[in-house]
């Protein structure tokens, strides 16, 4: 009983683990500490090998959880001591659903990351166009979508933000403002201060 509970608790260290480098945007976000978003950053790559670690402790604790029932069905008739003690709940198949679960809710984690982000919906203003500028902000510390969430909210908090479109894959944000609302200094500040370092700006 010890190892499936040493299972089911590795089992959910290593899927949060898998998903730490885009809950940590979430979470800094809610907490108003936005500089330290890209703290775990680093997992980035290990997470397919914690998602297989996962899948194949939770395959174990399953495999061990079911097994038993039918294989040790004959040895549990021949016996006559007390079968029927209901196990804790912890080492109950109750349990290990809900871990499984909660692991999978994990590893999907970058999928819906951004449903936590508010919506910042932009206002039609009148720009002109001389004013209009776009530039390429090339981005070190964007590991998954929820990244770019939490770099576009950020930004979007500025006065003349148009339009931006943060890549994680690319490793850029693409923002076109009004300079005479905002500046490539301000908007820089904005994306440094999510914990993400802006590496190099390219105007377009």
């Amino acid at each position: 009983m010890k190892k499936e509970n040493k299972l089911v608790w590795t089992s959910i260290f290593t899927a949060v683990g898998a998903s730490l480098c885009c809950i940590t945007p979430v979470l800094a976000l809610i907490s108003g500490a936005s500089g330290v978003a890209s703290t775990f950053s680093w997992l980035d790559p290990l997470r397919p090998y914690l998602i297989g670690f996962t899948i194949l402790v939770l395959g174990f604790a399953w495999y061990q959880k079911l097994i038993p029932i039918t294989v040790g069905t004959k040895k549990e008739m021949d016996c006559d001591c007390e079968t029927d003690v209901k196990p804790k709940f912890i080492q109950s198949k109750t349990f290990l659903g809900l871990v499984t679960g909660f692991a999978i809710l994990m590893m999907a984690f970058p999928y819906y990351s951004s449903v936590f982000y508010p919506k910042t919906e932009k206002e039609m203003v009148l720009v002109e166009k001389a004013n209009i500028q776009t530039i390429n902000m090339d981005i070190k510390g964007m590991t998954c979508t929820g990244c770019e969430d939490h770099i576009t909210y950020t930004v979007n908090q500025l006065e003349g933000i148009l339009t931006i479109n943060a890549s994680y894959k690319q490793g850029n944000a693409e923002i076109e403002f009004d300079t005479s609302k905002t500046s490539i200094e301000e908007i820089e500040k904005a994306v440094n201060s999510t914990g993400y370092t802006v590496i190099s700006i390219e105007p377009k």
